[in-house]
C-alpha cells in the first residue's frame, strides 16, 4: 500500500530517486521491475509490475475500433515503460514521459494505494488549489455518506 506525498528531484539525466521506504514494495514479486506510464491528468503513474499487468490486460482487451478507447490505449499502454531501479534506487524517466508530464526538476510523488502518481511540483500545487476552490470541491455520488 503506497501512501503519502514526498517532493523529490529529477536529476540532469532524468533520474528520480525513489524513497528507500518504498523501493522493496515497488519491486516485490516483479523481478525488480516497475512500470511507469502516462495518465490522462498529465501526470505519470508508477506501478509495481505485478499490479500493472491486470490493468494492461484489461486495457488491451478493449476494442481498438472505438476512437476514445484506442486513444486511451495509446496514451497509457503505448507509453508504458518497464524498468528497473538502479543500484542507488533511481528510475530513469524517459524523455517522452518527462515531456508529457512536463517534469523539469521538482517532482511530487503521491501515493495512491496501489501505485504512485508523479507530478511536476507546480502542476501538483495547481491541482490542489483547483480542488480546494469552493466551486470545484464537489463530493461524487459514490462518496455520499462517507465519513473520515
Amino acid at each position: 500500500m503506497f501512501r503519502g506525498a514526498v517532493q523529490i528531484s529529477l536529476d540532469a539525466k532524468g533520474r528520480l530517486s525513489v524513497p528507500a521506504k518504498h523501493r522493496d514494495a515497488l519491486t516485490a514479486g516483479g523481478q525488480g521491475e516497475v512500470v511507469l506510464t502516462a495518465h490522462p491528468h498529465r501526470c505519470l503513474i508508477l506501478y509495481p509490475k505485478t499490479a500493472w499487468e491486470p490493468i494492461e490486460t484489461k486495457l488491451t482487451s478493449l476494442s481498438s475500433f472505438n476512437p476514445q478507447t484506442s486513444g486511451i490505449q495509446r496514451m497509457i499502454v503505448g507509453q508504458a515503460d518497464v524498468m528497473h531501479l538502479d543500484s542507488a534506487g533511481r528510475l530513469l524517466v524517459n524523455a517522452v514521459l518527462r515531456k508529457f508530464a512536463k517534469l523539469d526538476k521538482d517532482v511530487m510523488m503521491v501515493g495512491q494505494g496501489s501505485h504512485f502518481e508523479l507530478w511536476d511540483l507546480a502542476a501538483w500545487d495547481q491541482q490542489l488549489e483547483s480542488l480546494m476552490a469552493t466551486d470545484q470541491l464537489q463530493i461524487p455520488q459514490e462518496l455520499e455518506g462517507f465519513s473520515l
